[in-house]
């Protein structure tokens, strides 16, 4: 197991009554099924991890648990992949994290890659085209949910709420980088909580305290020993690096077009870096540069491929899979091997700094967590999270109500329209699940085709 901080060091008297770590088995086994059941985004996979971990086996304390999810949500990365990870390395250390966070992501790539060939050898047929536009409505209907969802807790004043307009304006009038906006708020950040320290940061009311006792991993199970960060993280990112660069020489010797590949490599390592809030703030950054700079893929291509990764388990970031694959795909003139290359490599090189996120960064952020300063820029990194997930909304929505591209009353596409109120009414009303609301999409979809109109 690791050093200090993933050596749980309970006290004697507490190993009584808290359950013994899970073998390493036991533990992959669950990553294992977690991976084939964390259907419906980052919401329903916290959902499920906190009902397995804490609830039923009673792993890890919900304090530990919200404490851990907490550090997550200010890594680049998708948070609940990461938190997988973060329990993993708590229980395992470094191979118990690894195992933890490649079983979160494997069964969706595989799925995704099984999709996106019937996609490119299908999905020209009208009833598999029918199929995608009876979901493309409900996929709007999420990204409003989420928007909701994610403002109701990152906008918390008048502050955040004005970076948060700013921001959706910054990309979407004048075409801003995700990472130029976020550099910017944190700029913003610095300056406001160096003239007024607790302007932005306003800690929430403490809640009731909870039993935390009977878990294996609580809060009496954390060491003090402080950790070294500076050495541990060289060592770490000599190894990432090594691993970074191994696919590359492979490419250079036996893939055509090295500058392809490592074109593919840069952008998608560079994607990991700005993923910031989970995966809808990356969407719309992949969707407008590989759309609209790369030309991998048409925009309605990268409807479907948004679609697609609603259908599957694991992060909604693994889209990003089905977007390279089109890109190998279309760049090879049509080849199902290079398209299959280009998703595992999208798949490798996009994760695989989510890793050295955890595994170097956690240390750090538990010794900053209780900084008012770092807490107020870190509130504006949210509010841009608002922004981004606002232009996401209206990118993709324009694509399903008004498919020809011209916003107005005579190109709007009333039953997609419908189907987006519909899906909303579907959700807020009738708490429906995101599974069902697929698969009645689909279904609208087909009957539609059926139908004839």
């Amino acid at each position: 197991m690791d050093s200090c901080l993933s050596e749980p060091g309970m006290p004697p008297d507490k190993r009584l009554t808290a359950p013994q770590r899970p073998s390493f088995g036991e533990a992959l086994r669950f990553w294992f099924k977690l991976g084939w059941i964390s259907f419906g985004g980052t919401a329903s996979h916290l959902a499920i991890m906190h009902d397995e971990l804490v609830e039923k086996k009673r792993w890890i304390s919900n304090g530990r648990f919200l404490h851990a999810l907490s550090h997550c949500m200010l890594l680049p990365g998708p948070e609940a992949q990461q938190l997988a990870i973060y329990i993993g390395w708590k229980l395992h250390g470094k191979r118990g994290g690894v195992v933890a966070g490649t079983l979160f992501v494997l069964p969706s790539m595989f799925i995704l890659l099984a999709l996106s060939v019937v996609y490119v050898r299908f999905g020209s047929l009208p009833w598999i085209a029918a199929m995608f536009n009876g979901l493309k409505p409900v996929v709007i209907a999420l990204v409003i949910v989420a928007l909701q969802s994610v403002t109701r807790r990152a906008v918390r004043g008048p502050i955040q709420g004005a970076v948060a307009m700013a921001a959706f304006a910054a990309m979407f009038f004048f075409q801003a980088s995700l990472l130029t906006v976020m550099l910017s708020a944190i700029a913003l950040g610095i300056a406001l909580t160096a003239v007024r320290p607790g302007l932005l940061h306003r800690p929430r009311k403490a809640s009731a305290e909870e039993d935390e006792e009977g878990y294996y991993i609580q809060p009496s199970s954390a060491t003090t020993k402080p950790c070294p960060l500076l050495w541990p993280t060289m060592k770490l990112a000599s190894v990432v690096l090594v691993l970074w660069l191994l696919p590359l020489p492979l490419f250079y010797f036996f893939a055509a077009d090295f500058l392809f590949w490592r074109g593919l490599a840069l952008f998608f390592t560079k994607t990991a870096f700005v993923t910031i809030g989970g995966s809808y703030t990356v969407i719309p950054y992949v969707a407008k540069v590989a759309v609209l700079k790369l030309h991998w893929l048409s925009r309605p291509q990268m409807m479907d491929g948004f679609a697609l990764a609603e259908t599957t388990p694991g992060p909604l970031i693994i889209v990003v899979a089905f977007v390279g694959f089109l890109a190998g795909y279309n760049h090879f003139h049509g080849s199902l091997w290079m398209g299959t290359l280009g998703l595992l490599a999208t798949t490798f090189y996009t994760f695989l700094p989510c890793f050295f996120f955890v595994f170097a960064g956690a240390p750090l952020v538990e010794r900053t967590q209780d900084s008012p300063r770092i807490g107020g820029v870190l509130e504006l990194i949210t509010a841009v999270v608002v922004g981004a997930i606002l232009d996401l909304s209206l990118f993709l929505g324009k694509t399903v109500i008004f498919p020809s591209g011209v916003a107005g009353l005579k190109e709007l596409n009333v039953i997609s329209l419908s189907g987006v109120i519909l899906s909303l009414l579907l959700l807020y009303r009738f708490k429906l699940k995101v599974i069902p609301l697929i698969l009645l999409g689909i279904g609208f979809g087909s009957i539609r085709y059926l139908l004839g109109f």
